[in-house]
């Protein structure tokens, strides 16, 4: 049994700078646009506060996830003594590389979350949920820049999950880029209209599936001025695009952290987090 006890003083609202405050946390050496995204989609009542994890020496490293786990952990008690109503993890690969599998993920945000009176909730594992609550089965997931170590973890966390994964390949296998290392060079954020291309390949060679998956924290210069932004900006015109719905790993935790909260985004939204209206 643990004995930490969030400060008191958070239970009165006239302390609260926010009447619901969120906090993220993203790998180290990633600037990560998810505080930005989900507060401009959130009601007035919602405050936002990012944190980065701190691992000097982060190579992007599946070993390194799951050596440095434990500061999950610490994220969600600095989150927990501040005030935070619910944490959320950026960074779909965490998950599968604990080692702890699917069950064992949800055991472990269940404790965090218990522990530290502030419900924790991760990337990885809230696409599940979600997927769930879609009633999906039959899935393809759009690998982006994710290296084959990376989204071959996915599918198997995935697998592991029940869904039976009819597709899978990142833009390399895609043919979009030559090679992982250019792949790699991008830093993460590519041409305005890769992820429109990239989403047409994979309901081509999967028509069946029940919906189209992607590791969600990739970045494309679609927004005003070449301006990055993530699949949850673009989701609705890819929806319509595939008619199927679109499910990503950053679109997933914003849903799940909106319905912790019991709010609902002020913009229109694809399927998944337009579900939080109906």
């Amino acid at each position: 049994m643990s004995d930490y006890q969030k400060p008191a003083h958070w239970a009165a609202p006239k302390n609260k700078l926010f009447p619901h405050q969120v906090g993220f946390t993203c790998p180290p050496f990633d600037f990560d646009a998810a505080p930005s995204d989900f507060l401009r989609m959130a009601p007035d009542s919602v405050g936002v506060h990012g944190r980065m994890l701190h691992v000097p020496d982060y190579e992007h490293q599946l070993d390194q996830r799951k050596s440095n786990f434990g500061l999950l952990e610490e994220f969600v008690e600095c989150m927990a003594n501040n005030g935070v109503d619910v944490c959320g993890q950026v960074g779909s690969n965490w998950v599968h590389a604990s080692g702890l599998g699917v069950e064992g993920i949800r055991q472990h945000c269940e404790m965090l979350s218990d522990k530290y009176q502030t419900p924790f909730h991760m990337a990885g594992y809230a696409m599940v949920e979600a997927l769930r609550a879609m009633n999906v089965e039959k899935v393809a997931l759009n690998a982006v820049y994710h290296w084959p170590t990376w989204w071959q973890g996915t599918v198997g966390f995935l697998k592991e999950a029940g869904f039976d994964v009819v597709y899978a390949g990142n833009f390399v296998d895609q043919g979009f880029i030559a090679n992982q290392a250019e792949c790699n060079a991008a830093i993460w954020c590519f041409d305005g209209d890769l992820a429109s291309k990239s989403m047409a390949y994979v309901a081509e060679q999967a028509p069946n599936a029940d919906a189209y998956l992607a590791n969600g924290m990739c970045n494309f210069r679609s927004g005003p001025g070449g301006q990055a932004q993530r699949f949850v900006h673009l989701e609705m015109a890819l929806e319509e695009q595939v008619g199927k719905p679109i499910i990503t790993h950053d679109n997933a935790l914003y849903w799940r952290i909106f319905k912790t909260i019991g709010l609902a985004p002020t913009r229109q939204q694809g399927r998944l987090l337009s579900s939080l209206s109906s």
